[in-house]
């Protein structure tokens, strides 16, 4: 199984055919008859408004050729011919936006499938890929890989392509009124033309590829930056954090300014180019006028011709060096869907089939890095409806057991089972909507406090939201707010204090209504009268249910069914509160180490100092 976590941008590149032929599925999609009549009849406007543009210069000769006559009679015949010429113009243009009109649901379509795609296969990796990869840098990859997808279509499709047909047309129409000389001056000063904005657009490239890489960094720093604003303003890193950004910015400047300088190379040598091809054909039309073997009308219409050519090539630098960034952009969008899953459903595994929900960890061992593993050998069960609290020193593997249940990672050796089922053996979808989780670190959705809540099951009525907010003993507090349910919460909960943010979380699992609860570590970061609080919301949503409770302060399962203590991811000891005391272990010693602490807490708090709610909750207390 591929599971390659390293950056699309820096790994090696598919070639641009490969990149095409993945996108050419959605422009061609199967069992949409609809999308498909319309590309056809894109096509089809298409060549009609380049036939209607090369037809533009011939009608226009023929009127020139009317004009010139010495007899006044035949006035009519340029009339009819001028109207003509100006029907033809308006069928080009008309043509060409009845092509882009019928096209652009097919172009829209691509874009959203291709884009939803990729985001629900970003959903379906695994946490590994999340935690090494920068998510500023991933969602940039999807969005310019979707503008990609539109500036490909948009130019490649109706403005290179049909430019190629147009200039073979105009090719075959010199040389069959004037002959090879004219239509080979032609065609060598297009392909000239063409082979030096490819030649320079190419070098270009290398400052845009810059560009677009400083601009990831810059963009990453500026959003990790900002998601960590209180951590920049505790440390007073501002000044830091401004010269980490601007350091990106002045390689993109740098970048920037050899690109605009080096345009200048670019548009001087396709004026000239142009500029030369044209004086050679007029030329040599002129010298075919004086010759009486052309006429006036054909002198006007070669100049048309080749003028009509030019108009398109003359953003063709533009349009070529779009189209190749487009190409990288949607590379890097679809190396993301080559990225296979490292957590993955077996083919047609079945749903789980909860009897009682018994979770059971059978001789468990795990590492992130092969080189250092996390838990070795652990096994314990935690019977139907019982509490199961797990604690221990930081590292010792507490938090990984909640990700092996949830199976965020597949096991080393062992396995783990709920109701007898091997978690690897049932539906990753089954599996999660049967546990709940409140993670001590709360992270909501920057949104309202309903829909954070009604999170836990998308579209849970009012009436059951708040009977869920109810149970968390959060809805009173919600309704002094001003706006109630409808309150935003800020960027990641920031309005929100840590117990309420928890409150918000626990009415979210209440309100989804699993069998399995996890609680890790849920009230270590909360002050004491905080954290009581919590703990009875806790009691009252593990009722009845399995639960799983991880924590670092043993006050808070004191009532668990089972205590296991963990260190260097093996199972030291294990038992309810009283028993484990008696055994004078390491259970003893981290219970007389924390009750020391707390009573020196209270000491400093008789002694006039702030308590640590007070701390939170008024800033100047300090």
């Amino acid at each position: 199984m591929r599971r390659d976590y390293s950056d699309p941008g820096e790994t090696a590149r598919r070639n641009d055919w490969q990149t095409i032929k993945t996108l050419f599925p959605y422009l061609w999609p199967a069992r949409e008859t609809g999308l498909r009549w319309r590309v056809v009849w894109a096509v089809i406007f298409l060549a009609a408004a380049k036939g209607a543009s090369v037809a533009v210069p011939l009608i226009y000769k023929y009127a020139v050729d009317a004009l010139d006559t010495k007899t006044a009679a035949v006035i009519a015949v340029p009339v009819m011919l001028l109207l003509a010429y100006g029907l033809t113009r308006v069928l080009s243009q008309a043509f060409g936006e009845l092509r882009d009109a019928i096209f652009a649901k097919v172009a829209q379509r691509a874009i959203r499938l291709a884009g939803l795609k990729t985001f629900r296969h970003l959903h379906q990796l695994s946490l590994r890929f999340h935690l090494d990869r920068k998510t500023g840098g991933v969602s940039r990859a999807v969005e310019r890989g979707t503008k990609g997808i539109d500036f490909l279509l948009r130019f490649m499709l109706f403005n290179i392509v049909p430019t190629l047909f147009e200039i073979g047309l105009t090719c075959g129409i010199l040389w069959y009124l004037f002959g090879p000389l004219m239509a080979g001056v032609t065609f060598v000063t297009i392909a000239l033309y063409i082979a030096w904005t490819l030649w320079v657009t190419e070098w270009r490239i290398q400052f845009r590829r810059t560009m677009n890489q400083t601009d990831n960094e810059a963009n990453t720093k500026a959003i990790d930056s900002l998601l960590n604003f209180e951590t920049v303003k505790y440390f007073g890193n501002e000044d830091h954090e401004g010269r980490r950004f601007d350091k990106a910015l002045a390689r993109y400047e740098d970048a920037a300014v050899k690109s605009n300088t080096s345009l200048a190379m670019l548009n001087i040598g396709q004026g000239l180019i142009i500029s030369v091809g044209l004086t050679i054909m007029m030329w040599m039309a002129a010298a075919g006028v004086a010759a009486g073997t052309m006429t006036i009308g054909d002198f006007a219409m070669v100049n048309a011709y080749l003028i009509q050519l030019y108009m398109p090539l003359n953003f063709l630098g533009f349009v070529y060096r779009e189209i190749k960034q487009s190409l990288i952009d949607m590379e890097h969008m679809f190396r993301l869907l080559d990225v296979e899953a490292e957590v993955a459903d077996k083919p047609d595994a079945p749903a789980l089939n909860l009897d009682g929900a018994e979770v059971r960890f059978e001789n468990v061992s795990f590492a992130y890095d092969a080189r250092r593993p996390v838990l070795q050998d652990v096994s314990f069960t935690v019977p139907a409806g019982k509490t199961v609290a797990i604690v221990g020193p930081s590292g010792s593997g507490k938090s990984t057991i909640s990700r092996l249940l949830f199976r965020f990672y597949d096991v080393s050796g062992g396995r783990v089972a709920v109701d007898g089922q091997d978690v690897r053996d049932v539906t990753q979808e089954s599996l999660r909507a049967a546990i709940g989780m409140v993670p001590q670190d709360t992270v909501l959705f920057n949104d309202t406090i309903f829909y954070n809540i009604a999170y836990g099951r998308p579209g849970a009525s009012p009436a059951e939201v708040e009977a869920a907010a109810r149970t968390a003993q959060i809805h009173d507090f919600i309704m002094d707010l001003p706006d109630g349910y409808q309150a935003t919460v800020g960027e990641r909960g920031l309005k929100l204090s840590g117990g309420e943010k928890q409150r918000v979380a626990i009415a979210r699992t209440v309100l989804k209504d699993p069998k399995i609860l996890i609680f890790d570590e849920a009230t270590s970061a909360l002050d004491s009268r905080t954290e009581q609080d919590i703990l009875a919301a806790l009691k009252a949503v593990a009722q009845g249910r399995t639960t799983v409770t991880v924590a670092h302060r043993l006050s808070t399962v004191v009532d668990a069914d089972e205590i296991l203590v963990l260190e260097a991811g093996r199972i030291e000891e294990r038992g309810r509160h009283e028993d484990l005391l008696k055994m004078n272990g390491r259970y003893a010693e981290m219970w007389a180490r924390q009750q020391q602490q707390e009573q020196a807490r209270e000491a400093l708090a008789d002694d006039g100092g702030p308590s640590i709610r007070e701390t939170q909750e008024n800033p100047a207390a300090q």
